[in-house]
């Protein structure tokens, strides 16, 4: 393992960091240039990182033919929720191959190119470089090479940029180096680098050292425009990654420019990236939050099954896995607004699969009646018991995780299966993407907006019993101390 070779440093603050940088330089966001090209295709390892853009498909199935819808639908692209970041690694690559083979046939069918990119964390947790491996097999295997893969983590809003390779997150105290943050220690996907060419060399076990990694600095963006950075690209092969520096949007509308470019002249990429890569490579900027108002229309233009029977209630659910120390301290805050209810799932009552049952269905019970009570008007948390317990290793705690995520999302289930509360908050990046799927059946959806500048998004569900009932993805790790209680205030106010 490569050791981290940027030195432990106290926090400093944002405007520090970028003081001695160049002046930001403007190309706009070369939409017409994107729509011409092929179509943009994010294998979301968790629905997190829909959370930065809007208006568009989400699919969580990827069958031929839901390939083939998302491909008609006319957008510069479209997700398809993995959730391999809480997989095995083996799962993790099949599902991969599964969901290449299907897009390619899809892709056939409806005569629309694709270029492929593996949307992970911005704090560098998940299966790098496991899934961007298989992606160039699997395209390899069909006839098309892979010259480089762009590796571009940041995610803007929350603070998580990259500076002269270096991959910065904010924490309250300012910003430090990505190595020094609680989710680097994670028992699954915990490193040790910050530099991304170093973490390259880390994550591949030394496969491809940190010399034979390419780099795209501030430097290259903002002072060389996408000429310099297209003759970076040009310079690559055989898969070579390169990382790629962003403290802005208009950073990565450059790197696209030249990106778009490259690909005309030939060259084939496979993107590993944050969320606010994604923005930029569909043409979009940040818009502002979803407001009430907005929240109204959304929910008035997506029409309730006539079939549907089950009560309505005035009230949400909100479903917390996430155990980072930021999603206890939001918790913490949403408590002190008062107006909910809050019942646990006993974590280790679940791991025992002959109590498991019986505590999942006494509490989604009991959510149920909460929500269809006329004696209160409180929103209701189903949250598991705070005590993170781990496996032995990494692959035994994404077991436990997963044992977990799944009693709380049967939970979901069955209150859901009872009562359509107003809305559906779930917090946690495997918590979300589990209550997306199994939780609510959410097959096939669009992303409206954010309910935070740049995080937290809404997703509209097109069909099943989640219709008509605002959906709201909430990772873990983004926000500060406030953010749930903003974002439930928002919810209420409709």
């Amino acid at each position: 393992m490569t050791d981290d070779r940027t030195p432990t440093v106290e926090p400093v603050a944002l405007e520090q960091l970028l003081a001695e940088l160049p002046p930001e330089l403007e190309v706009g966001t070369n939409l017409e240039a994107i729509l011409g090209g092929r179509r943009l295709v994010a294998l979301d390892d968790d629905p997190t990182g829909t959370q930065s853009i809007a208006d568009l498909p989400v699919l969580t199935s990827w069958t031929v033919d839901d390939c083939r819808w998302a491909l008609r639908q006319p957008t510069a692209g479209f997700f398809v929720l993995t959730n391999t970041r809480s997989l095995a690694e083996a799962d993790a690559a099949e599902r991969n191959r599964e969901i290449v083979a299907a897009l390619d046939e899809a892709s056939r069918l409806e005569a629309v190119p694709y270029v492929l990119l593996s949307r992970s964390d911005s704090t560098l947790r998940g299966y790098y470089p496991l899934e961007t491996d298989v992606l160039a097999e699997e395209l390899s295997a069909r006839g098309t090479g892979t010259d480089g893969v762009v590796i571009s983590p940041a995610y803007i809003e929350p603070g998580r940029i990259t500076i002269n390779s270096v991959h910065w997150s904010k924490i309250a105290a300012g910003m430090i180096p990505v190595a020094q943050s609680e989710f680097a220690k994670d028992a699954s996907f915990g490193y040790s680098s910050s530099d991304l060419r170093d973490w390259v060399e880390e994550k591949t076990g030394g496969r491809i050292s940190r010399d034979d990694v390419a780099a795209i600095t501030i430097a290259d963006i903002r002072e060389g425009g996408p000429d310099r950075v297209q003759e970076i690209l040009s310079g690559l092969h055989d898969g070579q990654p390169v990382v790629v520096d962003t403290t802005c949007d208009a950073d990565l509308h450059v790197v696209v420019l030249a990106l778009l470019r490259a690909e005309d002249a030939g060259q084939r990429f496979i993107y590993r990236t944050g969320p606010s890569f994604v923005r930029a490579r569909t043409g979009q900027v940040a818009t502002p939050p979803i407001d009430a108002e907005r929240l109204r229309a959304i929910i008035a233009a997506q029409p309730r099954d006539p079939d549907d029977r089950r009560p309505s209630s005035s009230r949400g659910l909100i479903a917390i896995g996430s155990h980072v120390g930021l999603t206890t301290r939001q918790l913490d805050r949403l408590r002190g607004t008062g107006k909910i209810v809050e019942l646990e799932l006993d974590v280790p009552t679940l791991l025992d699969p002959e109590t498991r049952d019986a505590h999942v269905s006494a509490v989604a019970l009991e959510a149920a009646r909460l929500l269809q009570s006329d004696d209160s008007d409180a929103d209701i948390v189903v949250r598991t018991s705070r005590t993170l317990i781990k496996g032995t290793d990494a692959d035994d705690s994404l077991v436990i995780a997963r044992s977990v995520s799944s009693a709380l999302v049967g939970t979901v289930r069955e209150i859901v299966s009872q009562v359509r509360p107003a809305f559906v908050v779930a917090k946690g990046g495997i918590t979300s993407s589990d209550t997306a799927t199994e939780g609510l059946s959410i097959r096939r959806a669009w992303t409206r907006g954010t309910m935070l500048p740049g995080i937290v998004s809404l997703w509209e569900p097109v069909s099943g019993p989640a219709q008509g009932i605002p959906y709201i993805v909430f990772a873990g790790n983004v926000g500060d101390d406030e953010a749930l209680a903003t974002v439930v205030a928002t919810l209420r106010s409709v």
